[in-house]
């Protein structure tokens, strides 16, 4: 086995590149030896706080025969662009989610990605955590019963977060807001425990927030084995909050940020407090990433399984467009998603 560190270069560099690098400092899988932002003064702050090399350009990264892979956090509207590029130089590749803004950008990566043969991972880190794992090996072992319904809430607060001139305040670079950047996840999660999503009624707001994105927006789906969910993302709510349900016809599970995760079995009247041990998750999707590249490992989310929840947001917003019930299967064969 090789246990040389994968070597890496951040390129995009904002507040979440800073936490994967904080990551991959704790794990020692992989190295950040370059990093690559059009801002001078964003690059040569990350190169002296992770002692790594600030590049004149994202050229100057891919021609590097040093750099075995890129950590991609640039705008989610140039992630093809970047990826492709990223690809075609045999650099190895890990981008946050979404994987892009469309379907159709998606898939390109994807495809370009899988014809250069390199190694796309796709940053998805809240199905890891270690409340959804049990959940999930729970519902395998039958414990919940039939699944018939679930309901999330990822909120947060982000009133002055923001610099009014990032893309995050644009449509056009973040299409459906504040459901495409923090709802994604819990759609993500939502589909790892229920299944495949058949259809979906959405609602977008734009209440609060500086710029034109919704900042509060909601989903109702449609599981392709009959249960139904609801879920809620917002960016302005008075604190950080995430919840989740799950409801089986053998039991209830119950959780929230501050009080964990319980259970209520069917018959009983008092719910049960499941204990975790605490689980890096970042570390734990860097380092499938970095076994991938050495040949030990497989992302459990690449390209192809990254479209899935995407497309489900792709749903969701022309749901709130067009005020109707939209299924998948449309939004799969719409050569305009």
């Amino acid at each position: 086995m090789n246990a040389r560190p994968v070597r890496v270069a951040s390129i995009g560099i904002g507040w979440w590149s800073d936490v994967l690098a904080d990551a991959v400092q704790r794990s020692g899988t992989l190295e950040i030896v370059s990093c690559y932002t059009r801002s001078g003064e964003k690059r040569a702050a990350f190169a002296e706080k992770y002692r790594c090399v600030p590049a004149p350009s994202l050229e100057a990264i891919l021609e590097d025969p040093a750099v075995e892979g890129v950590i991609n956090t640039t705008p989610n509207n140039v992630h093809l662009e970047t990826c492709a590029a990223a690809a075609r130089a045999g650099k190895h590749i890990f981008v946050d989610k979404p994987i892009a803004n469309t379907l159709a950008d998606g898939r390109a990566i994807a495809r370009i990605c899988r014809e250069a043969g390199v190694v796309l991972a796709v940053g998805y880190q809240r199905r890891r955590e270690s409340h959804f794992r049990w959940m999930r090996e729970a519902v395998d072992q039958g414990r919940f019963g039939r699944l018939v319904q679930a309901e999330a809430n990822i909120a947060r607060r982000r009133m002055g977060r923001f610099d009014l001139t990032s893309w995050r305040h644009r449509a056009s670079e973040m299409p459906g807001g504040v459901m495409l950047q923090i709802g994604l996840h819990y759609v993500d999660v939502l589909e790892y425990l229920l299944g495949p999503v058949k259809a979906v009624n959405g609602t977008l707001r734009h209440l609060v927030l500086e710029g034109e994105n919704p900042d509060v927006a909601g989903l109702q789906m449609e599981h392709d084995n009959g249960a139904l969910s609801h879920l809620l993302a917002c960016y302005c709510a008075s604190d950080e909050l995430y919840t989740f349900n799950l409801y089986g016809g053998e039991a209830t599970a119950y959780y929230n940020l501050h009080e964990g995760l319980r259970l209520l079995p069917r018959g009983k009247t008092e719910v049960q407090h499941m204990t975790f041990e605490e689980n890096d998750t970042l570390v734990q999707e860097l380092e499938e990433f970095a076994g991938a590249v050495r040949g030990t490992a497989r992302p459990e989310m690449d390209g192809e399984r990254a479209l899935t929840s995407l497309a489900v947001v792709r749903a969701g917003i022309k749901s709130a467009k067009e005020g109707r019930r939209v299924s998948i299967e449309e939004i799969l064969q719409s050569p305009d998603e």
